[in-house]
């Protein structure tokens, strides 16, 4: 098939049109991937959150976390609420802390705890039973 022939003639200006599509599908490609990246980056907050705060008893279940999330009402008890709220409060200051840095543990402590116990952001002053 040496002798074919297409039936339009390559141009500059269909090489700039290529191009143009080209960076422009590359484009919607980039803002797809980050798309999912956040989408997966908010279900991983959210397990975490409802992981670590199943530890400590709170009951939430995922579906009620991401409730809270997007501002619904949500039928809990007011301190798991709370604790949901505050948890995300702290994982978005997350980056910010420092995990050597003793006043960021205790900024972490009262991001956490604020409105759950008197003196949250500080030590103990005596012993718990």
């Amino acid at each position: 098939m040496p002798n074919y022939q297409p039936p339009f003639k390559i141009t500059s200006k269909i090489l700039t049109l290529i191009a143009e599509a080209s960076v422009a599908v590359g484009y919607l490609s980039a803002q797809v991937e980050s798309e999912q990246a956040l989408r997966l980056r908010r279900i991983n907050r959210i397990r975490t959150i409802q992981g670590s705060l199943a530890i400590e008893g709170n009951t939430l279940t995922e579906q009620q976390i991401t409730a809270i999330l997007d501002g619904k009402r949500v039928i809990a008890p007011p301190r798991e609420i709370l604790e949901v709220q505050n948890a995300t409060l702290a994982y978005q200051h997350s980056l910010n802390w420092q995990a050597h840095s003793e006043q960021d543990l205790l900024a972490v402590h009262h991001t956490l705890m604020k409105g759950l116990i008197d003196n949250a952001g500080s030590y103990r002053q005596a012993g718990v039973a």
